[in-house]
């Protein structure tokens, strides 16, 4: 039986170049994911003064990762395809792109009116109108953000002879959990100021 060759691209499947290449990845991302909680302690008192902000917090942070992850899964296969040029001049990946901010349109304005059905429930009210600004500004903003980590996370996967199937979500949804949370609070201040 024959040495494994490092330049052979099946070795890149194995479980211990996987865990070699990813761990350093996730270890990073894992104290960087710390930050988003250290922000929100930060800004407890704003949350606390608008309690319906409190239910934006979570979904506005999944989504905005699930957006990104949406994104990097059809790079990543395209590029696994042949299909996929870093060009802007490239239709199909416009049209990724187009597609992803309308999702997020759609998706945050539905979450600005449920918040706000949901803080005349249980919580001190706030004015639909602020809440949907806040909503749709942030999530459109985590929205950009996030495409631009895909399209970023990779395109340096590929640079660097990763696999962007194991690079490109994690990198993107823990980032974006991270300015996700700083993107929601800056939009809330300015708001609500």
């Amino acid at each position: 039986m024959a040495a494994a060759d490092p330049d052979d691209p099946l070795d890149a499947w194995t479980i211990r170049h996987i865990v070699r290449t990813m761990f350093p990845i996730l270890l990073v991302l894992s104290m960087l994911e710390m930050g988003s909680g250290y922000i929100l302690e930060e800004l407890e008192e704003t949350y606390l003064a608008n309690p319906t902000l409190l239910v934006l917090v979570p979904v506005m942070i999944g989504m905005g990762g699930n957006l990104g992850a949406i994104l990097s899964s059809r790079l990543s296969t395209r590029l696994h395809l042949g299909l996929l040029e870093f060009d802007p001049r490239d239709e199909v990946l416009w049209t990724n792109i187009f597609a992803i901010l309308g999702l997020a349109v759609t998706i945050f304005s539905a979450l600005g009116i449920a918040a706000w059905v949901v803080g005349q429930v249980i919580a001190e009210p706030m004015a639909l109108v602020d809440l949907m600004v806040i909503s749709v500004v942030s999530g459109m903003l985590l929205a950009v953000i996030a495409i631009a980590l895909s399209l970023g996370a990779t395109y340096v996967s590929y640079t660097q002879g990763l696999d962007p199937d194991d690079t490109t979500i994690p990198v993107v949804t823990n980032l974006c959990d991270i300015l996700g949370v700083i993107v929601l609070s800056v939009v809330a201040i300015v708001v609500l100021n």
